[in-house]
């Protein structure tokens, strides 16, 4: 099994860039980060220190958010953002620079939260056009844009699998755009009353990216009662190839005892 440690939400104890030697140290050979940076446009020297802590770890990125805003303040993504436009379309050429020096082509555009001033319909035109630009301008190094239903924001509008491809048929419709896909996050999708098994049978071939995590506490596999296993073992079956992200809440200490486990007993 291939996975990916998403680098933003474990191994939080150590300061952002010893996280990556961290998760080589664990035994993991790929990472994945929400954005890292402040502003949608760091300093180059913030980027390449970024960009060395990575490769002197000697892990591949194998994901990177596009700028999100202040995630911990609430926010969950600048496409839809009206009055944010041109800071989301400033930090495309940065996450498609990042990405062409680091080998890495899965970029995660959160769609942002309901704003009341604007009518759902200004939003989501909006969101159309970003998603379409930050498609084209990813896929200039062969990239892709990922899309995600999230839990725990109660302004944010795509909360299953259904909401999230509505949306990216709406961008292929009226753009052309082919590079975006789903982002099956199975933790987000459960917590939200998704069927989850369903989803993997009808979409998994369409995957862009699983992440993981387990319910209740998005601690751990093996916390909770999600069936992950399952799930993403049907995934590979239906034809679903990448990596998986692990984006879950554990202590350094016992973050990885589950995989330890797993690969004991092979």
């Amino acid at each position: 099994m291939t996975y990916s440690v998403n680098c933003s939400i474990l191994l939080t104890e150590l300061p952002l860039l010893e996280r990556p030697a961290a998760a080589k140290a664990a035994g993991f050979d790929a990472v994945e980060f929400w954005w890292p940076f402040a502003s949608s446009v760091p300093a180059d020297a913030e980027v390449t220190r970024f960009e060395n802590a990575i490769s002197d770890a000697g892990v591949q990125l194998t994901g990177l958010n596009f700028n999100a805003g202040d995630m911990p303040g609430g926010d969950r993504g600048l496409v839809s953002w009206i009055g944010r436009d041109a800071e989301f379309r400033d930090n495309i050429d940065v996450v498609a620079g990042i990405g062409g020096r680091l080998g890495c082509t899965s970029f995660n555009a959160l769609y942002g939260n309901r704003q009341a001033e604007y009518s759902a319909e200004q939003q989501d035109e909006l969101a159309v056009a970003n998603l379409a630009a930050a498609a084209a301008g990813v896929g200039r190094i062969g990239g892709t844009v990922l899309l995600e239903p999230v839990s725990g924001a109660p302004r944010y509008p795509l909360l299953t699998a259904a909401d999230a491809l509505g949306v990216i048929a709406r961008v292929k419709e009226e753009t052309g755009t082919e590079n975006i896909r789903l982002l099956a996050d199975f933790y987000h999708l459960a917590v939200n009353g998704d069927d989850v098994a369903a989803v993997v049978e009808n979409h998994a071939k369409d995957f862009g990216h699983i992440q993981i995590a387990d319910n209740p506490g998005r601690g751990a596999p093996g916390t909770g009662t999600l069936p992950l296993g399952e799930w993403i073992t049907r995934s590979r079956e239906l034809g679903y190839e990448g990596y998986i992200g692990l984006e879950y809440k554990e202590p350094a200490e016992t973050a990885f005892a589950w995989a330890i486990r797993e690969r004991a007993s092979r």
